[in-house]
């Protein structure tokens, strides 16, 4: 069974940044794309960032476009996730997903990390 497992999450203020990495051990999955999803407070789980296995994809959401890089290293089978310029918006709960397939609008992915909590304050 794959697991992943999250780091780096944690309390920042406004303006600063945070460096989330995810591990992935156990089993085997497909080299497909991996992601970061995330989900705040009473909200649905929404899609943040994910990069091809190959490295040389990216796609980000909107709202994070311009401040947070998603990159890969697939010999090491870890993802990251440098968020910069961090807005009280950005809290949520960050989950790692790998095994994605990419459509035009969405990523569906087959294996969830716990996640990490980010918190922002203002």
């Amino acid at each position: 069974q794959v697991q992943l497992v999250e780091s780096g999450g944690g309390l920042v203020q406004a303006g600063g940044s945070l460096r989330l990495s995810c591990g992935a051990s156990g089993g085997s999955f497909s080299r497909n794309a991996m992601g970061w999803f995330r989900q705040a407070a009473g909200k649905e789980r929404e899609f943040v960032a994910g990069i091809s296995w190959s490295g040389t994809n990216t796609r980000y959401a909107d709202s994070v476009k311009g401040r947070f890089i998603i990159s890969l290293d697939n010999v090491k089978n870890e993802v990251y996730l440098q968020m910069n310029s961090l807005k009280p918006d950005d809290t949520a709960v960050y989950y790692c997903a790998a095994d994605c397939t990419v459509l035009v609008s969405a990523f569906i992915c087959t294996y969830w990390g716990l996640g990490t909590q980010v918190t922002v304050s203002s």
